[in-house]
């Protein structure tokens, strides 16, 4: 059993050394013995925002690191510019099970065209697989501000409905997803290409969004409840024009879980005042999207009248199939 710090030499040749810079803000590089990040922003806004992966597999747990924070990000008008990454592994975790999660920390940043600016890394005995805690650094002109969601706004979605948790499912699960098809459960795997909303978020500033939100725990369903109770308004939502794939329907249905409630990181809502526009400008980018309601001055339904519930909190993902 091992707790406490990694020693340097597994620092920097496990972790550190595969960060390279890629953003002229940042004027510090990780390193031992160095435990803070100066960056430069010419007199821009620093925008902060920090989430936990708690509940990630080994293989898809420096991914979600990287985009989760990075989606944050720009659903408030920043660009995201680096990451500060905690990662905390049980007593008896593999070395080499850090260098792949190194790894891939550094290939989502390469995608996501953000620096690794530091963090910290140990063993303890308080958790019992590994977590990150990243705290995303982004910058914002001192001019952009959102205006707020408005009554009359078009909801616009992105992508489609709960790209994260198929993706988590086929790869952590696949042993109970053997009666779908191998390339059905390798199409959901690859969904995890398509977590990162900075892309659509660029999108919608430029064509004048008043307000967006990336899509997480409680899935499309949850994320569109709370995108319009923060700003006080209601929606009325039409199910029947939520985006669901087929190999999220087999594997949600494997699941026994609502794909509309399940995990949806990937995809971004937004509300602005032409929904067609919006979503052609999108469709231009090569983004597909769809208007999926029409925010009120009160009340949450979907077309059909039934009522939107408030998101509830996701099952860990080792809790989403029924055990034998």
């Amino acid at each position: 059993m091992r707790i406490g710090k990694l020693e340097n030499s597994e620092l920097e040749s496990l972790i550190l050394n595969k960060f390279k810079r890629v953003r002229p803000e940042s004027l510090t590089v990780p390193r031992v013995g160095e435990d803070c990040a100066a960056l430069d922003f010419d007199g821009d806004l620093i925008v902060m925002s920090m989430d936990p992966i708690t509940s990630a597999g080994d293989k898809s747990l420096g991914l979600l690191s990287v985009h989760v924070n990075c989606n944050d990000a720009i659903c408030m008008g920043a660009e995201p510019v680096g990451l500060l990454v905690t990662l905390l592994l049980p007593p008896d975790y593999p070395t080499e099970g850090i260098g792949h999660i190194a790894d891939d920390l550094a290939a989502a940043a390469q995608v996501a065209h953000v620096d690794i600016l530091g963090g910290h890394t140990e063993f303890t005995d308080a958790v019992t697989r590994p977590i990150t805690c990243t705290s995303v650094v982004a910058r914002m002109p001192r001019d952009r501000k959102l205006a707020g969601l408005q009554v009359g706004d078009a909801l616009v979605m992105t992508k489609t409905a709960a790209l994260e948790g198929t993706a988590i499912l086929a790869m952590e699960h696949a042993d109970r997803l053997a009666h779908l098809s191998p390339a059905l459960l390798r199409e959901a795997e690859g969904y995890f290409s398509l977590l990162s909303v900075v892309p659509e978020g660029k999108v919608a500033l430029e064509q004048g969004a008043h307000a967006m939100h990336d899509v997480t725990e409680g899935g499309i369903l949850g994320a569109a409840w709370e995108i319009c109770y923060a700003a006080g308004l209601g929606l009325i939502l039409d199910k029947d024009a939520i985006p669901v794939t087929d190999a999220t329907r087999r594997i949600a249905e494997a699941a026994s879980i609502d794909p509309l409630r399940l995990l949806g990181s990937g995809s971004l809502l937004m509300g602005c005042t032409d929904g067609a526009a919006m979503v052609e400008a999108l469709d231009r980018a090569g983004i597909p999207a769809a208007v999926i309601g029409r925010v009120t001055d009160a009340g949450f339904a979907a077309a059909d009248g039934t009522s939107i519930d408030p998101p509830r909190e996701d099952a860990l993902y080792d809790a989403f199939l029924p055990k034998d």
